[in-house]
């Protein structure tokens, strides 16, 4: 059975019991594209790990991609694309979640 999470994404409905991965995430490890400096400074404020905890809050998988944007300053926004490379302790994004940015080759996918 198929359920839509809070943020739009398809899960399995899986028992706890069934899904080891179903205990909330201490750090997700997050890959972004395009890879350039203003992007990594706008992912580095904390209102944006704030915002990602509450639009991304569920359960991701390893793969997962999620289109979303970024400040550039005087009004202008940056499209780029977040991967989950890794999560730890659990896949379930939570508020208490901690996101790790890294850098990604746009060549890589």
């Amino acid at each position: 059975m198929n359920d839509e999470q809070p943020n739009g994404r398809q899960s399995e409905s899986l028992a706890p019991a069934d899904r080891a991965d179903a205990a909330n995430a201490t750090t997700v490890v997050l890959s972004y594209a395009p890879a350039t400096e203003r992007v990594a400074t706008a992912l580095s404020v904390e209102s944006y790990r704030t915002y990602l905890c509450r639009t991304q809050r569920g359960p991701v998988a390893v793969g997962d991609e999620f289109g979303e944007f970024v400040s550039c300053g005087c009004g202008t926004t940056r499209d780029i694309t977040l991967r989950v490379e890794d999560t730890v302790d659990g896949a379930v994004v939570t508020n208490e979640t901690r996101f790790v940015f890294e850098p990604r080759d746009e060549r890589d996918g």
